[in-house]
């Protein structure tokens, strides 16, 4: 396996595919056509999964960044003889600015090495392996372009040094002195759509300052004037590079099966849209002051969700809304750490989980401003939401942790549940008559005695996982965010305090007892709850510990093991970056003194 941990990589996007650079200077993971598509480059999860790696021929100490306010990466690498900078980026169509970048996204890797200093020796591997390395290309090296022809794809690398054949690969050694940069680019084509290709190479340096300028006027539309301010606008960032921006749909993270414990079986495939991840983007990205994109995001979800009946909602799609993604293991790959299986596709597609009615129908009330005149497929969409959780709360299901040995009656579920209807009811005759807003209600109602009688666990002293059970569960703590009780309620402030003592680690949460490691959403919902609780000075101090553990360049994976594997699962992870913005607004909106001027508040969707 590549000498690159998790936590160790950078992230690249461009609006329908990401890509990730190690520290070392290769790039491991990129699936070209879009972020669900076949891999050219899977080092990440195997040694010849292909890579494309620029780094100095000496021993060498790093420091990265991405450039301001974009995700362009710029690695500094120090040896005994001088200093270059490496700046990566994956290309947005020229001249894309605002919500329009990513739309057309050209498929385009940009490299350049830039002197910094003395003069320093550097070798360039290129050795990509087409669909999750089980094809090995036709390479052909012709001066300072090389051509890789495997199937339906194409990659050609364009160089400003001369590049040789390495057997099946290319290579290239050259020098870099203080001011001489070098440029390099890889840019994907269908293979019988390739036509020439671009015979001389972008202009890579044009391309990375457009890029910039891009992913630039994309954050000037955010306006978050809160606590913490500079991660949110970096978090927001994230949240966009794992947009695919035809749809809007919102991909849960960009590799698959990267492990939530090393050499165990619990490895999925996450380059996908989860509904629960899309309605909490959207929370988060209102409170990073951009909704301008709310219609058509819902848009999305009305035409990816269909017709709803009482057969259960989907709970996640393709990124162009595709339904079937069944899942199937590689034989190719041997996996992060040799950490089996490695999957395509996601058998929780077929699953039932109730609270991603509440999350979208929440989702929409808070943002019922922008969506005001609403469409008439979402209007539909949010009345079969409520109709479905009227009719099927009661039913077991698979909860938010998607576990596949048996369903239960999750209590985060069933507040998912009243959460749909609460905020259904609240719509009133936008989305329903008055016999649909007192039925609605009257379930509402149902739900919530059901919680509250059935919920609570006298023996252990808090409301457990699912009804029934003694399983203390860490997602409970979406109780008082969704607004379903006040944190400082007797029994809910109990369950609070034994989650942050029974399953709280180094400062992170765990789901339950037994989990290979702290999850980070958990562990920002528990900040988000102490501050609900009014508990400020305690919330703060784990929020801030919390999102000290990101990686140098602010990314989070889904979890952390504490006792020495760091970053686990896959990477980066949409909700553990949705999590830290939440908690962010969570902390600003319950501060002592109130809301600054000038800022959205969470329950009415107004500015201040």
């Amino acid at each position: 396996m590549t000498g690159n941990r998790i936590g160790d990589y950078g992230f690249l996007a461009d609006g329908r595919t990401g890509a990730l650079v190690g520290r070392d200077g290769s790039v491991d993971w990129w699936c070209p056509t879009r972020f669900d598509g076949p891999s050219v480059f899977a080092r990440l999860l195997d040694d010849n999964g292909g890579h494309w790696s620029i780094r100095p021929e000496e021993d060498f100490s790093v420091e990265r960044a991405y450039l301001d306010d974009t995700l362009v990466l710029r690695t500094v690498f120090h040896t005994d003889g001088g200093s270059v900078a490496v700046t990566d980026a994956l290309a947005f169509e020229p001249g894309a600015r605002g919500h329009q970048i990513g739309r057309r996204s050209p498929g385009l890797l940009l490299r350049t090495v830039e002197g910094l200093s003395g003069s320093v020796p550097l070798t360039m591997s290129f050795a990509p392996r087409f669909e999750y390395g089980r094809v090995t290309a036709y390479l052909t090296v012709e001066g300072q372009r090389v051509t890789t022809t495997a199937g339906a794809t194409t990659l050609t690398l364009t160089a400003s040094v001369p590049v040789h054949r390495d057997h099946i690969d290319a290579s290239a050694r050259f020098t870099v002195v203080a001011g001489q940069r070098e440029c390099f680019a890889v840019a994907h084509s269908p293979t019988y759509d390739a036509g020439d290709g671009q015979a001389a190479g972008p202009d890579v340096p044009a391309a990375l300052a457009d890029t910039a300028e891009g992913w630039r006027s994309w954050l000037a539309h955010h306006d978050y004037r809160g606590r913490y301010r500079d991660l949110v606008r970096h978090n927001s960032l994230v949240l966009q590079g794992l947009t695919y921006a035809p749809s809007g749909a919102v991909i849960a993270a960009l590799t698959t099966s990267l492990p939530e414990q090393i050499g165990g079986d619990r490895s999925y495939d996450y380059r996908y849209a989860w509904l629960r991840d899309f309605s909490l983007t959207m929370r988060a990205l209102w409170v990073a002051a951009c909704p301008d994109e709310a219609g058509r995001l819902f848009d999305w979800v009305a035409k990816s969700v269909g017709r709803v009946t009482m057969e259960p909602v989907p709970i996640m799609y393709g990124p162009e809304g595709e339904r079937d993604l069944t899942e199937r293991a590689l034989d190719t790959l041997a996996g992060y750490a040799d950490s089996q299986p490695v999957l395509v596709g996601n058998e929780a597609w077929r699953q039932r989980q109730s609270d991603v009615l509440g999350e979208v129908v929440d989702a929409a009330w808070l943002l019922r401003d922008y969506l005001d005149p609403m469409q008439e497929s979402v209007c539909r969409l949010l009345h079969s939401l409520a109709d479905q959780a009227a009719a099927t709360w009661h039913l077991p299901d698979a909860g938010m942790w998607e576990a596949r040995d048996a369903e239960r009656h999750y209590i985060s579920s069933k507040v998912g549940c009243w959460m749909a209807l609460d905020r259904a009811v609240r719509f009133g005759g936008r989305i329903g008559g008055a016999h649909d807003v007192a039925r609605w209600a009257g379930a509402r109602d149902e739900v919530r005695r059901a919680v509250l009688e059935q919920g609570w666990n006298a023996e252990v002293g808090a409301y457990t996982g699912a009804f029934g059970s003694d399983r203390l569960d860490a997602s409970l703590l979406v109780v008082p965010i969704a607004g379903f009780l006040p944190a400082n309620d007797p029994r809910m402030w109990a369950t609070i305090e034994r989650i942050e003592q029974d399953l709280t680690e180094d400062g992170l949460v765990r789901r339950w007892d037994g989990d290979p490691a702290t999850f980070f959403p958990c562990s920002f919902w528990l900040a988000s709850c102490l501050a609900l609780a009014g508990e400020h000075d305690r919330a703060t101090r784990l929020f801030e510990s919390v999102a000290g553990r990101a990686n140098d360049l602010g990314l989070f994976a889904e979890q952390f093991d504490p006792r020495g594997a760091g970053p686990l699962g896959n990477f980066p992870q949409a909700l553990s970056h949705m999590a830290l913005i939440n908690g962010a607004w969570h902390l600003t909106e319950n501060a002592p003194g109130g809301v600054p001027a000038g800022v959205y508040t969470s329950t009415e969707g107004e500015r201040k």
